[in-house]
């Protein structure tokens, strides 16, 4: 490993003294971003400096099961094998009795989590979707999405967490009646990844300042939201920081933001990004770090499995949560990376000097303000919730 030079030193140390003050600007996370692997530790021990202040002890993780509730999609971005067209190998979309089979067995496993993932609002391309959501007595995939939310609050234990894609102020306030919190990836600020060729060529509802809109209405509305960005897509350094940015500042201006995802773009195979460069450990873990300096006290998460075998790693970036880990389904947008086992990642963490706790789709700390629109929800949350807003009965 190269050493860095005295002068080059002091202004990294410089850097990160104005972070741990509260006072990063774009430019500066911009240079820590671009710093060479020899700057690494620094960065690395400024962003556990402020976990330690902020997010000391625990990291959390939530016990789920994965729902894709319908797989066609009208997006068609680069690096997605989750999405079809009808007639496509593998094209469903799941009855109500598929999902509370899936529902049960998760119950039986000590699941306190849905976790519903779609494409986006595949009936404005496809006739076949439109014709399956009418013989499910439904006009939208959203009105779908709630009626099936709203069963699995009824009949079972577990609490839906849906990532629907685009919601209007409408469809925001109707699912947060039946979810504790709902999620959305921001992914990137960037338009010109909007271009012919690039990651969100003719994609129309990765647009940036539609998905901003909603992560702001849910903030209007005081709903606990889930949201992230999605680095080495194509983005440069100054789109993912203004990414992270834009997540910071709407988080200041409404506290609604429970969750920023820091995920890694994997490569996968039969994609028109199927040759892309994945971002490297280095790459990701000073994201991690930066993304800590910029939002010090906010919940942050990197996926397991997308960094596995090395993913304890990630706890070295600054990181308190590992987000939804299932003991029974696949993580069907990334199939070919399996979630570690839950004994696995408590004695990983443990290693690391954290104590592991199971939290709800909602974290703790937001769990009240869920609970506010009362009825059903409310009890619900009541019945799963421990004082402290973790899981009441832990697996």
């Amino acid at each position: 490993m190269a050493t860095l030079s005295h002068d080059a030193t002091l202004a990294i140390a410089a850097d990160l003294n104005a972070a741990a003050a509260g006072v990063i600007a774009r430019e500066t996370a911009c240079r820590l971003l671009r710093a060479g692997d020899e700057a690494l530790p620094l960065l690395l021990e400024a962003a556990q400096r402020l976990r330690a202040q902020f997010k000391p002890g625990v990291v959390t993780y939530s016990r789920k099961v994965f729902i894709p509730l319908t797989n066609l999609c009208r997006d068609y971005c680069g690096y997605c094998t989750f999405r079809r067209d009808p007639g496509q190998p593998g094209a469903h979309t799941m009855t109500p009795d598929e999902v509370m089979q899936v529902v049960r067995a998760g119950e039986r496993m000590g699941c306190t989590e849905a976790l519903f993932s779609l494409g986006e609002k595949p009936e404005l391309l496809f006739p076949e979707m439109r014709d399956t959501l009418r013989r499910l007595g439904h006009k939208s995939t959203l009105g779908y999405l709630e009626a099936i939310c709203e069963k699995v609050l009824r009949e079972s234990s577990l609490l839906p967490h849906p990532n629907p894609g685009l919601m209007s102020a409408e469809w925001i306030e109707r699912l947060s009646r039946v979810a504790p919190s709902l999620g959305l990836m921001l992914e990137t600020t960037s338009e010109r990844l909007l271009q012919k060729g690039a990651a969100h060529d003719n994609a129309p509802d990765k647009e940036p300042a539609k998905r901003l809109r909603a992560i702001e209405e849910a903030g209007r509305q005081g709903v606990p939201f889930t949201t992230g960005i999605l680095i080495g897509i194509g983005e440069t350094i100054e789109e993912r920081v203004d990414s992270l940015l834009a997540i910071r500042d709407l988080h200041q201006k409404y506290g609604h933001i429970q969750e920023v995802i820091i995920q890694n773009f994997r490569a996968k195979h039969g994609t028109p990004m199927a040759r892309w460069q994945e971002p490297d450990r280095s790459d990701l873990l000073r994201t991690l770090a930066v993304a800590r300096l910029l939002m010090p006290q906010m919940n942050l998460q990197a996926p397991p499995n997308l960094s596995d075998p090395h993913y304890p790693d990630l706890l070295d970036g600054g990181i308190n949560d590992w987000g939804g880990v299932s003991p029974l389904t696949p993580d069907y947008i990334n199939p070919e990376k399996p979630w570690p086992h839950i004994q696995e990642l408590q004695q990983q963490t443990e290693a690391k000097g954290f104590q592991l706790r199971q939290r709800l789709p909602v974290y703790p700390e937001f769990v009240a303000r869920a609970a506010l629109h009362g009825g059903l929800l409310a009890e619900r949350l009541g019945a799963a919730a421990d004082p402290a807003g973790y899981v009441r009965r832990a697996a």
